[in-house]
């Protein structure tokens, strides 16, 4: 039995593989290429916006002699410059921390006892107190056959008994 191992040597005849590798030199000069071409775009980006930002820096209205203590740019406001030359309303800093903030608030609010109206006696209950007065007391019930008069008709009626 013969083995033919000729350069075309398949019974098909279009050859069963590449008789050449991919030479390193290429990959090297393409990824050199890669880099510099990403290098130049990142360099022409960059010259690009400050070309802008100067443009847009000379086109801006002067700032009035009244202000003071303005930072050189207004875009970046340094954490220690004072929050109280800013007018409300501000931008929130810390959106979460507000936040959490006023929800704990509220739950304290809703779950403890305090004064609404001191003067009228009105008062505040947690809201699970609240609730177990509503089930052991039950919901206020009007009698029934009567109907009530709307806030404004009352106050006609008594316009005109006057």
């Amino acid at each position: 039995m013969a083995v033919d191992t000729s350069k075309h040597g398949s019974e098909t005849g279009h050859g069963g593989f590449e008789r050449q590798d991919l030479g390193a030199a290429g990959v090297i000069y393409f990824l050199l290429g890669l880099v510099a071409m990403t290098l130049l775009a990142a360099f022409l980006l960059t010259r690009f916006f400050d070309f802008l930002d100067k443009r847009e820096n000379a086109q801006q209205q002067p700032i009035s002699p009244l202000v003071t203590n303005v930072p050189a740019d207004t875009r970046h406001i340094p954490r220690t410059y004072p929050q109280s030359v800013f007018p409300n309303p501000k931008l929130e800093e810390d959106e979460r921390g507000q936040l959490n903030g006023i929800r704990l608030a509220e739950e304290q609010t809703l779950n403890s006892y305090g004064w609404v109206d001191e003067k009228a006696g009105t008062v505040r209950i947690p809201i699970e107190r609240a609730m177990d007065l509503i089930v052991q007391r039950g919901l206020p019930v009007r009698p029934s056959g009567t109907v009530a008069e709307p806030p404004v008709a009352k106050a006609a009626a008594t316009k005109e008994k006057k």
